[in-house]
């Protein structure tokens, strides 16, 4: 356990070094919020805020669990660095349990400055803290087994432009800052089917009305299920 924690703590401050990674997990979803609050260019209903802080809260979760956590494997993976350190002491399980532990502790942190971000621009919330945890939870699992299997099958170069080009995808078409009734309706079908609308949508049903969204939830799950064992199954460490 020591291991582990003296794994994760290395991986974190890392990550927190990297100007990349605090630009995608924290500088791009604070901005987005920050700006798209204050200028009135979305085409939504309502305060501009409640419609953007639980979109923002599920690019914060795709940036690291999906992006951040991709590219950096990814790399690490073309230099042979997992290879050395799956052959240490740590083994292999414990290098993925401090990657896991990383990823939680970086959400929570990206959670916590986006909120603090939505509540100084006058953001208020009407509850569902389970639901928005579960949903959190899930799309983390989701996409963060879609960054590991990109990072275990794609060339690092390779693995660098798909993930950073799904980002932007995610980002347009998540529901994030554009609602998909302003989509066709054939791109609008195709995004709730992704993982990102759901988590977005989930987290504005618990946190804007209160509710539980079973179909976005069950959605995540599906999605949870399906990346983490296709990543399990193909992951290669060199």
């Amino acid at each position: 356990m020591r291991r582990v924690i003296a794994q994760s703590r290395l991986e974190l401050t890392l990550t927190i070094r990297r100007g990349e990674s605090l630009l995608v997990a924290i500088i791009i979803p604070v901005g987005i919020l920050a700006f798209f609050s204050t200028v009135d260019v979305l085409p939504h209903d309502g305060r501009a805020i409640d419609f953007l802080t639980p979109g923002v809260l599920a690019l914060a979760v795709i940036s690291s669990a999906m992006t951040n956590l991709s590219i950096a494997t990814g790399f690490e993976r073309q230099t042979g660095v997992l290879r050395r350190l799956g052959t240490t002491p740590l083994g292999r399980s414990g290098l993925l349990v401090a990657k896991t532990v990383t990823l939680i502790a970086l959400v929570v942190l990206q959670v916590a400055v986006v909120v603090g971000a939505a509540f100084a621009l006058g953001w208020s919330p009407r509850g569902g803290a389970f639901a928005s945890a579960l949903a959190l939870a899930l799309g983390t699992a989701a996409f963060a087994g879609l960054g590991f299997l990109l990072a275990g099958r794609l060339r690092a170069e390779t693995n660098l432009a798909v993930a950073n080009g799904l980002f932007l995808v995610f980002l347009l078409l998540g529901g994030i800052v554009v609602p998909l009734s302003r989509l066709p309706d054939g791109i609008a079908n195709l995004a709730r089917v992704l993982p990102a609308e759901p988590l977005a949508t989930a987290l504005r049903s618990a946190l804007a009305d209160a509710s539980f969204d079973v179909g976005s939830v069950a959605v995540l799950a599906v999605w949870a299920v399906v990346t983490c064992s296709l990543a399990a199954l193909t992951f290669r460490w060199d």
